[in-house]
């Protein structure tokens, strides 16, 4: 895919009840934070680590997943360990295993922060009755292409790897991505009923293409060029609305 500026080549250990109060702790922080829909630019693929790292005196949950994140961006979940992970984020292994119970509670955590993120401000745009169902798609639709690329390392991440994490903890991720499509599909089905967008074709299907778009952002997008999170998102969001119209 060709954009100017913006083009490249398309590509257990113990923890117990600790680990499971931070993992808590961490989901609802980042919902708590999602609420607010803060703002920020991307990390570009290729950025140094410390560029996307939270200040020094982030708290350690957060800079333990902000390596992790970026390291398993660049290097693979399968060849990043815990030690490279524990020094990138500049605490020790007992500190990690205080909020993590693994290396597999880091990658599902990565995944769950984001779709956090996404669920609440994609409820909040889907809820608001008071605006036409086709206005909240096209506001659902671009704030889904925005906060991906605004975290990308994430994205990829979840992307490249979830399926590495053990049958349970895939099971629960793949469930509460289901939930998530099945709400954004509910905007599409609700403007098919009431005549505001085409209904011959499946909300199902033109759900699944969407999202088969936001998740090859990654595979061409740089954060230095001249087209804006905002500006893919207005971009992709129109040509979704323009596939739903009526002939």
């Amino acid at each position: 895919m060709t954009e100017r500026g913006r083009t490249v080549d398309a590509a257990t250990t113990g923890g117990g009840s600790r680990a499971a109060h931070g993992k808590k702790a961490q989901v609802a922080a980042t919902a708590h934070r999602a609420a607010g829909g803060g703002r920020g630019r991307a990390t570009a693929p290729g950025t140094p680590a410390a560029a996307g790292a939270p200040a020094a005196g982030a708290p350690v949950s957060e800079r333990l997943l902000a390596a992790a994140s970026r390291l398993f961006a660049e290097k693979g979940f399968a060849l990043t360990s815990v030690q490279e992970i524990v020094e990138h984020a500049g605490v020790t292994k007992g500190a990690m295993y205080h909020y993590f119970s693994s290396k597999d509670d880091l990658l599902q955590q990565i995944y769950t922060r984001l779709l956090a993120l996404q669920s609440v401000r994609l409820v909040a745009i889907a809820d608001d009755t008071g605006r036409p169902v086709r206005e909240r798609l096209h506001a659902a639709a671009a704030d889904v292409v925005v906060s991906t690329i605004e975290h990308l390392d994430d994205a990829q991440v979840s992307w490249r790897s979830m399926h590495m994490l053990p049958p349970d903890r895939l099971a629960e991720v793949r469930g509460d991505r289901r939930r998530f499509h099945e709400r954004f599909r509910m905007l599409i089905e609700q403007g098919q009923a009431d005549g505001s967008l085409r209904s011959d074709v499946s909300a199902d299907l033109v759900a699944h293409q969407f999202f088969g778009g936001v998740h090859h952002l990654g595979s061409w997008y740089h954060a230095d060029g001249e087209l804006t999170p905002e500006s893919i998102g207005q971009a992709f969001a129109d040509l979704l609305l323009r596939g739903l119209e009526g002939s």
